[in-house]
């Protein structure tokens, strides 16, 4: 069993800057790939970001050469750097992990999810 803690979550001005982490435990969490999903109020959970268990990544257009995904196996943690922040990025961001080894942008490929954490960004 795999458990995920995200933080770094925070209130900040549109252009500005979060970094977010997802803390895994047990040590099958650099075995497989990472991702990066949000919610929106009223809005379906999205992909946002991924790594993979060979680094390699992947994301969403919105959010391509703004945001850098990155994981630092010896800490069993992932990161999600955020920059150029928009009031279009507040939601609650999620962590998954476990269930694949490729940068796959679908929920349904990741067996564990953290709680959530979130980002709010002001105009």
């Amino acid at each position: 069993q795999v458990q995920l803690v995200e933080s770094g979550g925070g209130l900040v001005q549109a252009g500005g800057s979060l970094r977010l982490s997802c803390r895994g435990s047990g040590r099958t969490f650099s075995a497989y790939a990472m991702g990066w999903f949000r919610q929106a109020p009223g809005k379906e959970r999205e992909f946002v970001a991924a790594i993979g268990r060979s680094d390699g990544t992947n994301y969403a257009n919105s959010v391509k050469d703004r945001f850098t995904i990155s994981r630092d196996n010896a800490k069993n943690t992932g990161y999600l750097q955020m920059n150029s922040l928009k009031p279009e990025d507040t939601a609650v961001y999620y962590c998954a992990g476990g269930g694949i080894i490729n940068p796959s942008a679908y929920e349904s490929a990741y067996a564990y999810w953290g709680q959530g954490t979130q980002v709010t960004v002001s105009s």
